[in-house]
C-alpha cells in the first residue's frame, strides 16, 4: 500500500457557524492542503466553511474536487463558481463518489448533514468495509460532546472501542496536516 494520503475529503458545514475560529480554521486547511500537494475533495458548494475551505486552496495553487446534487445546488449550496462541480444523482451518490477518490476524511464543524458523512464513513469502518482514517478538527472544542456521546454509547453496549474506528481527534489545522504528511493513521 502507498503510504502517501494524495486526496481528502472534507466534510464540513455550508454555513460559517458563529465561532470566527471556525472560518479561520477552514480557510488554513484548504491553505495547508494546496501547499502540501493534497488534493482537497468537497461538497462542491460555494458558501460557508465548504466554499471558504475550497476557496483557500484554490488561491494557494491546490486541486480541488467538487461534488455535489441537483437538488443541493438548487436549494442551498450553489455551486463553487472557481471549478468544475460533479453533479450526481442524490447525497448517497455524492457520499460514494467523495469517498472512492479520497484516502483520508477531514471533519470541521458542521450541522446534520457533516454529521451524516461522518457516520457513514465510521459505519463503513465498524463492518470492515474502511479503514480510512477519518481525522476531527475540533475547533473552539466543537466535536467535544460527539466525544462524549461516542463513550456513552461504547458503556452501555451499543459500540465497539473508539479506537476501532480510526478516528483522531486533532486541535490544530498544522497538527492535522502533520498527521496528513506523515500517514501515520493508513491501515494497510
Amino acid at each position: 500500500m502507498d503510504k502517501k494520503i494524495k486526496a481528502v475529503a472534507v466534510y464540513c458545514g455550508h454555513q460559517p457557524g458563529k465561532n470566527p475560529e471556525f472560518m479561520r480554521d477552514a480557510k488554513k486547511i484548504g491553505e495547508l492542503l494546496a501547499r502540501n500537494k493534497i488534493t482537497l475533495v468537497f461538497g462542491g458548494g460555494n458558501v460557508g466553511l465548504m466554499g471558504a475551505t475550497a476557496s483557500a486552496a484554490l488561491e494557494n495553487g491546490g486541486e480541488v474536487i467538487g461534488i455535489s446534487t441537483t437538488h443541493v445546488v438548487s436549494l442551498q449550496e450553489p455551486a463553487h463558481k472557481e471549478i468544475d462541480v460533479k453533479i450526481v444523482d442524490g447525497l448517497s451518490a455524492r457520499k460514494e463518489e467523495m469517498y472512492d477518490l479520497s484516502d483520508a476524511f477531514i471533519i470541521l464543524p458542521g450541522g446534520i448533514g457533516t454529521l451524516d458523512e461522518m457516520t457513514d464513513i465510521m459505519t463503513k469502518q465498524q463492518v470492515g468495509e474502511s479503514h480510512k482514517p477519518i481525522y476531527m478538527m475540533n475547533t473552539a472544542k466543537y466535536w467535544e460532546i460527539f466525544g462524549q456521546i461516542m463513550v456513552h454509547m461504547q458503556n452501555e453496549g451499543f459500540m465497539p472501542d473508539p479506537d476501532a474506528y480510526n478516528l483522531h481527534v486533532v486541535n490544530t489545522p498544522e497538527e492535522l496536516i502533520e498527521r496528513l504528511i506523515n500517514a501515520d493513521d493508513l491501515i494497510a
